[in-house]
């Protein structure tokens, strides 16, 4: 198949700018184009490893990501090549989406001298390969033109990373971090502090989480540590940081969802609002020429009629602080027919015939569609479907909770899509981010909660 190719300027980074610990991250899908091209997978196997690529296959591969990230984007043109290792620690297959992540070690003044680290995750959160590089720095600014095929460059998330642009723009606020004592929950703190994105707070047992911060080579140097025993103590420390004022935002370290949720709920020391709390994945999604916004597949289980009004309520107000003025919301079901044996249909309908009336403001509603016509033109063409929303949907509405989990992990895992995600119908955004996600949709769903911050302020 033939892809359009698109063009992309591309400026190098100097020596003098780069710091110690300023991390940059490329993701790329292994097709099996690319795989056929080095000559080692194999498509006749039985089982989970059909499909399943050579090790020489896989560290060459990776190879050429790091290659490319180095040469193109970090420190990018000029970069010169001192020396390199890898080693792979699992396996890859086609269809794997792999984040390379390279994070500047330690710096020699005497020769412009970056020493790098790498690491390969794939998208199930196994860790694919860890390597290291010794490079010289470009000497020079440059910026080059560069062609990429359309996916490519869909792929590199630019709507994700034009969100974090605009949201470093506006003033930082602080984040009460509850409990971030792993790797990932404080990498997540610290990395939204060095992108402008927070000011965390970190609440938890200062001894872990000093031990965590050694271990990972992070400097939590500046931020405030509030002491908390326990996961429990630190989600309730957290909320009781942003009821007084302390803090802005809510973020989820190392601990349960259920359990930082049960202390925003609980009345009257929680922060809840007039409505139901509700979540919205924010999906970068590779060939869709929008972001897609799903709501709910994380807190709202079987949502009735009255949870579905609430909902949808949330998600377009959320929608409209992101930019959009008129949101068109698809209401999924399995058909785009009302059937009286399938609920989710009436309740479809029903929602389409509240923004009619009234009752949902702010966005235009409609529903039931499957998800084929609500994102789709030509299959909302088919089945004849009039809609102004059908085919160019910004938010779908999912009639469970498991449906939305299965919609939002299929296009991560499956399309190659990024989710960020928030928690809304809160007092404030409440950030939640999950092992498998990557640096981008970290870093985006601080981005998308300081953003919600400033607009509801």
């Amino acid at each position: 198949m033939l892809v359009e190719k698109t063009q992309e300027l591309v400026t190098n980074r100097l020596f003098k700018d780069i710091a110690v610990g300023e991390k940059s991250d490329l993701t790329e899908i292994l097709t099996r184009d690319n795989a056929d091209l080095l000559g080692g997978w194999q498509p006749d196997g039985v089982g989970v490893e059909a499909a399943s690529v050579t090790q020489s296959v896989a560290s060459v591969w990776i190879g050429i990501l790091i290659m490319r990230l180095v040469s193109t984007r970090f420190p990018g043109v000029g970069s010169v090549v001192r020396s390199y290792a890898l080693t792979l620690e699992g396996g890859l297959a086609v269809g794997d989406r792999v984040v390379v992540t390279c994070q500047v070690v330690a710096k020699h003044d005497e020769e412009a001298l970056l020493d790098l680290s790498f690491v390969c995750v794939r998208q199930d959160g196994g860790e694919v390969a860890r390597g290291t590089m010794q490079i010289v720095a470009p000497e020079a600014p440059q910026s080059v033109v560069m062609a990429c095929s359309s996916f490519e460059h869909i792929v590199t998330h630019r709507r994700f990373r034009a969100l974090c642009e605009r949201a470093a723009q506006l003033p930082m606020l602080p984040i009460a971090v509850a409990y971030p004592c792993d790797d990932l929950s404080l990498r997540s703190a610290c990395d939204s502090a060095q992108r402008n994105l927070g000011q965390p707070i970190l609440v938890g047992p200062k001894a872990l989480i000093e031990s965590v911060a050694k271990e990972s080579g992070l400097s939590i140097d500046g931020l405030e540590i509030v002491e908390a025993e326990d996961p429990h103590t630190a989600s309730a420390q957290a909320v009781a940081l942003v009821r007084s004022g302390r803090a802005r935002l809510l973020m989820k370290g190392a601990v349960h969802t259920d359990v930082l949720l049960h202390e925003v709920v609980t009345r009257p020391t929680g922060l809840c609002a007039d409505r139901r709390l509700s979540h919205v994945f924010v999906m970068d999604v590779p060939f869709y020429d929008r972001l897609l916004m799903i709501s709910d597949a994380v807190v709202n289980i079987a949502p009735d009629l009255r949870a579905k009004h609430d909902i949808v309520q949330n998600v377009i107000d959320f929608a409209h602080v992101m930019g959009l003025v008129e949101p068109r919301v698809a209401v999924l079901s399995a058909v785009e027919t009302v059937n009286p044996a399938i609920q989710s249909t009436l309740d479809a309908a029903a929602l389409s015939k509240m923004a009619e009336r009234g009752q949902i403001t702010g966005g235009i509603v409609d529903g039931p569609l499957a998800f084929d016509n609500a994102v789709n033109l030509n299959a909302a063409k088919i089945k004849h479907i009039e809609s102004p929303v059908a085919g160019r949907a910004d938010i779908v509405i999912v009639p469970t909770l498991e449906a939305g989990n299965m919609l939002a992990k299929e296009l991560s895992f499956l399309a190659g899509a990024d989710a960020a995600g928030v928690v809304l119908g809160a007092k404030v955004p409440v950030i939640l981010t999950s092992r498998a996600d990557s640096e981008q949709a970290r870093l985006t769903s601080c981005a998308i909660a300081l953003i919600m911050a400033h607009g509801a302020a």
